[in-house]
C-alpha cells in the first residue's frame, strides 16, 4: 500500500481546496507576488536537479530527441485535448483549468523527489521523501488553486496514478536504476522544470509536455553507455 503517495494525494487535495475557498479573498497583488515566488522556486528546484547530471551531452541529445518526439506526437495538444475532455465531464467551467492540471501535475511529478522517493516506499517501505514533498505540494497547491482554480484540485489523480506505479514496480525497476541513472533522469527533468519555471513567470512560453519522452530517451542513452 502506498501510503506516502495516498498521504500527498491528499495533501494537494487539501491545498487546492483551501486555494479555492481563498481564490476570492486573496487580494490580486498577493496572489501575483505568491504565483512568482512558486516561479521563482520552481526554477531554484530545475536548477539544482539539472546540476546533479554526470554527462551533459546525454542530457543534451535526450531533450533535443525527446523534444523533437514530443512534437512529432504533438503530446502538448493531446494533453490539452484529455484536460478539455475532463473539464467537460465534470461541468466545470474554469477558464484556467486545462492549464492548471497540466502546470499542477508537471511541477509535481516530474520533479527528483517524485522518483527517488516512489522508489524508496517500493524498495524499503521508506515514505519519508514522500512525506517531505507532500508538505511542499501542499503549500504550491494553495498557491497554483488560487490562481487557475479546479485544475490544480484535478492533478491529484494522475500524480496519485503515476507514483502509484513507480511504487509497485520499484522491485523491477531495482536492477536498472544505478546512481547515474537516477541523476541523468533527475538532471533531465531539472532542465523540464526550468522550462516550466520560464512559463510560470511568463518569461517565455514553452511547451513543456512536448520534452516529457526526453525522460524516457535520457534513460535508454543511459542504460546503454553503462552497458558498453
Amino acid at each position: 500500500m502506498p501510503i506516502g503517495t495516498i498521504v500527498n494525494t491528499l495533501a494537494v487535495i487539501a491545498g487546492s481546496t483551501l486555494g479555492l475557498l481563498l481564490k476570492s479573498r486573496f487580494p490580486e497583488n498577493i496572489r501575483t507576488i505568491s504565483f512568482q515566488g512558486i516561479g521563482l522556486c520552481t526554477l531554484l528546484i530545475g536548477l539544482q536537479m539539472a546540476l546533479k547530471v554526470d554527462n551533459i551531452l546525454v542530457l543534451i541529445f535526450s531533450i533535443l530527441i525527446g523534444g523533437i518526439l514530443g512534437e512529432q506526437m504533438k503530446l502538448h495538444d493531446n494533453f490539452i485535448r484529455v484536460g478539455d475532455y475532463v473539464k467537460s465531464m465534470v461541468k466545470i467551467g474554469t477558464e484556467n483549468f486545462t492549464e492548471g492540471l497540466i502546470t499542477a501535475f508537471l511541477l509535481f511529478c516530474v520533479g527528483s523527489l517524485t522518483i527517488v522517493g516512489a522508489l524508496e516506499e517500493g524498495l524499503k517501505e521508506d515514505p519519508s521523501l514522500i512525506y517531505t514533498k507532500s508538505m511542499l505540494d501542499g503549500f504550491s497547491s494553495v498557491v497554483l488553486a488560487s490562481v487557475y482554480g479546479w485544475g490544480v484540485l484535478f492533478s491529484a489523480i494522475p500524480l496519485f496514478i503515476f507514483q502509484t506505479a513507480i511504487t509497485l514496480s520499484a522491485g523491477w525497476l531495482q536492477p536498472y536504476l544505478s546512481e547515474v541513472m537516477i541523476n541523468q533522469i533527475s538532471a533531465t527533468g531539472g532542465v523540464i522544470i526550468l522550462g516550466l519555471g520560464l512559463n510560470l513567470l511568463d518569461i517565455k512560453a514553452i511547451k513543456i509536455t512536448n520534452l516529457l519522452p526526453a525522460l524516457l530517451i535520457v534513460a535508454i542513452f543511459t542504460l546503454f553507455l553503462n552497458f558498453k
